[in-house]
Parts: C-alpha cells; structure tokens; sequence
C-alpha cells in the first residue's frame, strides 16, 4: 500500500497538470516508473482516468488492468485516438522518444490547440526530455522530486531530510 502522504502529493501534482492552461505537459523527473506507480495507485483509488502508453500494449487504463485500447501501439493510432476522443483523460507517455515522427508533431500540434469542454491532458514522463521544435510554446513544463528523496527521517529524536 501506498503511505497516505505520497498519494497527497501524486494528488497534488495530478491538479497541477489538470489545472494547466496547455494540453501537453512534459514532466520532467528521475524515477518515471515511481510516478507512473503512484498515478496507478492514485487512479484505483477512485481518481480521475488515467491512461499510460508504451510500444507493447498501446494505451492502457491504469484503474483496470488489462483494459486496453485496441490499434493504439504505435504512437501515431494512439495520439488519433486521444485527438478524437469525447472523453477526459490524463494520458502518461514514458520511453516515447524514439517513436516521435513528422506527422506524430503535426498530431501533438492539433492536440494542443483543442478547445473543447473534456480536456485531455498528454503528460511525457522522464528524465531530459527534449521535445521536437515545432511544439515550442505549447507544452507546460513541470519538475518533479520523487518522494523517495524528500521522505523524513527520526534521527536522534528529530525529524530530517
């Protein structure tokens, strides 16, 4: 089980992207698979839709195990099937850079200009993200320290970091 002060903070940082004027987020952070953990976490808990995509399954449901969406393992299907979408949803995209193409830039580009009432929120998770030069300008870039690095200590009586 997750400990209750990690799920506040995976919480905190789900608003923050939620809240985010722009549609694509680049997360900038050193244990992706933590974040994707306390987001599968989050999301059985009754939190909002959260998916996470990867080369093998495509896009997957990280409340319901096994839930996949069909046609979605390349990367271009599975950003067509996020732009035609009617439905909110946090998607989390981990190990993505070598499937970004031309016509993948022109999709993230499309994306990003939505301006309908069910937003979808595409969140690049990892270290030294370096995003095609086309989509200057319409990704919000956030950093997150694990909690691993934060957590208190007792030490000789006192709490630390």
């Amino acid at each position: 089980m997750e400990p209750k002060a990690e799920l506040t903070a995976t919480q905190k940082l789900l608003d923050r992207i939620v809240s985010t004027p722009q549609h694509l987020v680049v997360l900038e952070t050193s244990n992706a698979a933590e974040i994707l953990a306390q987001m599968r976490a989050l999301a059985m808990r009754g939190g909002p839709s959260v998916h996470a995509w990867d080369p093998e399954s495509g896009i997957a449901s990280l409340r319901e195990r096994g839930l996949n969406v069909p046609g979605s393992k390349r990367l271009t299907d599975a950003l067509r099937y996020i732009l035609q979408s009617l439905h909110f949803g946090v998607y989390l995209f981990v190990d993505f850079a070598g499937y970004i193409k031309p016509a993948d830039t022109l999709l993230l580009r499309r994306i990003s200009r939505l301006q309908t009432a069910n937003e979808r929120k595409l969140v690049f998770v990892g270290s030294n993200i370096e995003m095609p030069e086309e989509l200057d300008g319409m990704y919000d870039r956030m950093s997150v320290q694990t909690e691993q690095a934060n957590r208190l200590r007792l030490r000789d009586g006192r709490w630390v970091q």
